[in-house]
């Protein structure tokens, strides 16, 4: 089981540098007046980790909800 973890991880890390080498262009990125120029891959990134994050807290707080409407206190 192991060595397929270790697979795994080795296939996700080629997978990531290939998109990477793929996407060096960069893109400006405007909101509120200002401007940043970034990488794409950075961009693509970036949003993916938000969305990670966002994810992770909404069902984090759905489960709260559900365990209060439960009487759950644990």
């Amino acid at each position: 089981m192991r060595y397929v973890y270790i697979g795994l991880v080795v296939v996700a890390t080629a997978i990531v540098l290939l998109f990477k080498v793929q996407n060096l262009t960069a893109v400006t990125v405007s909101l509120l007046g200002m401007s940043v120029t970034i990488p794409v891959f950075l961009l693509v990134i970036g949003i993916y980790l938000l969305g990670m994050l966002t994810g992770s807290s909404l069902l984090a707080l759905l489960r709260g909800w559900i365990r209060n409407a439960r009487g759950d206190s644990a």
